[in-house]
């Protein structure tokens, strides 16, 4: 899916000192594949010239909690930093984990309806479990036919 497709919406959100996380979720009863695909990490106006460590804290492969460091923003050396489209899985928190910003996020949340896609993947699979049922029955029965007159 191209990163700003018919999918797409705009997402941002700010890290400053007085509010250093932001939760990115989606509602557990929604049917949609949900994916946030970050564009760009940047210092914002009234940055200082400081260290600021932005951490994106979600679940790995064992659903064990961890934190990543994924950008170090300084104003006077690194003010901005190109995610290229990270992709994360919601739900996915950024944190603030050094420096008092502000540091704004900007990507694109994309979304595929499921059902939609779900519906396509099963007439396909179920053409393809016939065909294949088809051919692995026609081979099997002559060999057992051949066997038993032998």
């Amino acid at each position: 899916m191209e990163p700003h497709g018919p999918g797409s919406v705009l997402f941002g959100c700010e890290l400053t000192g007085s509010t250093k996380s932001y939760t990115f979720k989606v509602d557990e009863e929604d049917d949609s594949d949900h994916i946030l695909a970050l564009s760009v990490v940047c210092l914002t106006d009234g940055a200082k010239d400081e260290c600021n460590v932005v951490e994106v804290v979600g679940r790995n492969h064992e659903n064990q909690e961890i934190a990543v460091p994924v950008a170090n923003l300084r104003l006077s050396c690194q003010p901005l930093l190109s995610l290229d489209n990270f992709q994360l899985q919601p739900p996915v928190t950024f944190r603030l984990a050094a420096g008092s910003g502000p540091v704004h996020l900007a990507g694109w949340h994309q979304i595929t309806h499921r059902e939609d896609a779900s519906f396509e993947e099963e007439d396909d699979m179920s053409e393809e479990e016939d065909d294949m049922s088809e051919e692995e029955i026609a081979p099997v029965m002559p060999a057992k036919k051949q066997r038993g007159k032998q």
